[in-house]
């Protein structure tokens, strides 16, 4: 992990991490510690309540970091990408181990963000960019409290399961807009400039039809 933070620090030309980086490095810490818990679990069996209480501390930190960069004016592109990593593989953990329980379709949850930057490898216009949404940040911190919240055993089966599949829809759809917003921005310029010559030659027309009309003799 440190590594990465390296290569990403330099790509983004941050010299060190802010405050609100050393809280998402806490989340990102325990994010790990997540992980073993859920690996040791296919050997000896998970401690489910040491799982849900480490994942349940780790998204309380994730409403931190964002509070301390804004108060300490240290708001960054870095920043905000560790954020959503971190974001993304504690998802991608969680419902890996939800998926050994409630059935191989909650993965779709966690390898969904990984799919779209696939994508966009062969795909460059889904790496646009996208404008500030509340849609979306709500969609996202529903699928941690979500899958937390099965994780943990406290609700029925049939609860837990109709959550999570409400979250996996609600997070479909959320991609989805995205992806159509992506779309047509990257056609937004040729589309408007064909618009545009297509304009321009019904009113050349229209401008020589007037003409032949009003023209002497005619």
């Amino acid at each position: 992990m440190w590594a990465i933070i390296r290569y990403g620090k330099r790509r983004a030309g941050t010299p060190s991490l802010g405050p609100a980086d050393f809280v998402t490095l806490a989340r990102a810490i325990l994010a790990g510690a997540v992980t073993v818990l859920v690996v040791d679990g296919l050997v000896r069996g998970t401690e489910v309540a040491a799982l849900t209480s480490v994942a349940a501390v780790a998204l309380v930190l994730d409403a931190v970091d964002g509070q301390v960069a804004r108060r300490t004016g240290t708001a960054s592109a870095f920043g905000a990408r560790f954020d959503m990593e971190a974001d993304a593989y504690l998802i991608l953990v969680l419902s890996v181990y939800l998926s050994g329980i409630l059935g191989p379709w909650v993965l779709a949850i966690g390898l969904m963000r990984y799919a779209f930057v696939a994508a966009s490898w062969a795909l460059p216009w889904l790496r646009g960019e996208l404008p500030p949404s509340r849609a979306r940040k709500v969609v996202a911190a529903a699928q941690g409290i979500v899958l937390v919240v099965a994780t943990s055993g406290t609700v029925p089966r049939p609860v837990a399961v109709a959550a999570v599949a409400g979250a996996l829809a609600a997070l479909a759809w959320s991609f989805g807009r995205d992806i159509g917003r992506l779309w047509r921005n990257a056609r937004g310029p040729a589309t408007s400039g064909r618009a545009t010559t297509r304009r321009a030659a019904s009113r050349r027309a229209y401008r020589r039809r007037l003409a032949a009309v009003l023209e002497p003799g005619r």
